[in-house]
């Protein structure tokens, strides 16, 4: 078997890895109360050397080129916990007359794309949560050895899911335990990182109910038994109540969207299950879709402050790349903002807590020696104001300075209109959801036999 490499004799080679001292006018290592005025970040061979204030710096690193920034921020890079690499390649197709030859390709294409974008927007670290043909262990694979440049990627494959359940397309069905132990073990073999599953329906799958659960408690627990004999950690999509409490019953370490849906359609935060969650140290995404019927006022991550205030441990994560496009990453943060949870909260769901939520505890998400040279510059203070993350002087992945790509700004108000420049997945269970309520009302205005 291959071995991975970084030494690649490429035309175009990789971005040195660069040792030197990083100044600003604060430094936020991702730690609470891990704030250091005046501080200094030193990196070397790819890591994080030592930090501290500027002023202290050993003598050991006295020949090392000084970059001074000014009226700054030194953060860790930030993670995007929950994105689906190659995503938006399911609309559009290459221009030939049999595009199905060049799927594999066409899809891995894509994931460089918007993992590069993220990047772009201060993502140093991106947990991919499906991706069909495994193209998401491609593209980290890729990265990895220098044939492309972008974020450090968590992978996880395809999802698995019931057949004909929640983004079959993937290509994840399983229909006993014996097929879902199968389906584990492959990806195992296929290289991935993480095992993803479909525990409810979904809002993007025609047909899908996203109220209803997919698997029984006890299929999910093979899941995460097969999943963490492997050393691998589980993330579970799931919208509806019944499915996000069979998958905390399960086990499992991350649950995507958590959006309370019941069976009426209508969405209902459960404190119950938000406090075992908080118990077991569940780590839980904010992508959540709007309460229906609407409720006025409502943020784009409805459940935020509630899950929060249960002492949940919530993340950042936007469904990039099935959803959002890249350049939402900082409305997502500001949204958490706008739901009433602390800045310096919402900074460490996007560092520290999100490292640890994508299995990376300990490799970056904080700076401090030994981590990582995964490393944000930022304009401004983002521990005080969220949006001045949009003034990026510089982006380090591991040691090597990334150049961004162009990305649009944002507009919520020209989302999904076809003048964003981002085509749009048609939610489909949201159209099922309003069919769901309908048909209950017009039972309730037939007569009686």
């Amino acid at each position: 078997m291959k071995s991975a490499s970084e030494d690649y004799n490429l035309d175009r080679p990789r971005a040195p890895q660069v040792s030197r001292v990083l100044t600003a006018s604060k430094v936020f290592t991702g730690r609470r109360g891990g704030i250091v005025d005046d501080g200094a970040v030193v990196v070397v061979d790819g890591k994080v050397a030592w930090v501290g204030p500027r002023g202290q710096v050993p003598d050991e690193y006295a020949a090392l080129p000084v970059e001074d920034h000014p009226g700054a921020t030194i953060m860790p890079g930030m993670v995007e916990t929950h994105a689906h690499l190659g995503g938006f390649a399911y609309n559009a197709e290459p221009g030939v007359p049999d595009p199905e030859v060049h799927d594999s390709a066409w899809h891995a294409l894509s994931a460089i794309k918007v993992a590069r974008q993220l990047a772009s927007m201060g993502v140093t670290t991106v947990q991919s949560l499906g991706a069909r043909n495994f193209t998401d262990v491609a593209a980290r694979e890729a990265i990895f050895q220098g044939l492309a440049e972008g974020p450090r990627i968590v992978a996880s494959g395809p999802q698995i899911t019931a057949t004909g359940g929640h983004s079959w397309p993937t290509g994840g069905e399983v229909d006993s335990i014996t097929q879902i132990r199968h389906m584990v073990r492959s990806h195992h073999k296929a290289g991935v990182d993480v095992i993803k599953v479909m525990a409810t329906g979904g809002f993007g799958t025609s047909g899908s109910a996203p109220w209803n659960a997919q698997f029984t408690t006890e299929e999910l627990e093979v899941i995460v038994e097969e999943a963490h004999r492997l050393g691998k950690h589980t993330a579970a999509h799931a919208h509806g109540t019944q499915g996000i409490r069979r998958a905390v019953d399960a086990g499992f370490d991350y649950i995507a969207h958590a959006s309370f849906v019941g069976e009426n359609g209508v969405t209902a935060f459960d404190a119950d299950v938000a406090d075992q969650m908080a118990r077991q140290g569940t780590y839980v995404d904010l992508c959540s879709p709007p309460s229906y019927p609407a409720v006025e006022g409502e943020t784009f991550t409805p459940h935020a402050k509630a899950l929060y205030d249960h002492g949940v441990k919530v993340v950042v994560g936007h469904d990039i790349g099935a959803v959002y496009p890249p350049s939402a990453y900082r409305f997502g943060l500001m949204q958490m903002v706008a739901s009433g949870l602390p800045v310096e909260e919402v900074l460490f769901a996007a560092t520290s807590r999100g490292a640890a939520a994508v299995g990376l505890a300990g490799v970056t998400g904080v700076l401090e020696p030994d981590y990582a040279a995964d490393i944000l510059v930022v304009g401004g203070d983002p521990t005080e104001r969220i949006e001045d993350l949009a003034n990026l002087e510089e982006i380090i992945i591991g040691g090597r300075t990334f150049h961004p790509d162009f990305m649009p700004e944002f507009d919520i108000a020209q989302f999904g209109s076809g003048d964003s420049g981002y085509p749009l997945v048609q939610p489909g269970g949201l159209n099922a959801r309003v069919t769901w309520i309908q048909r209950r009302q017009r039972a309730e205005l037939h007569p009686a036999d």
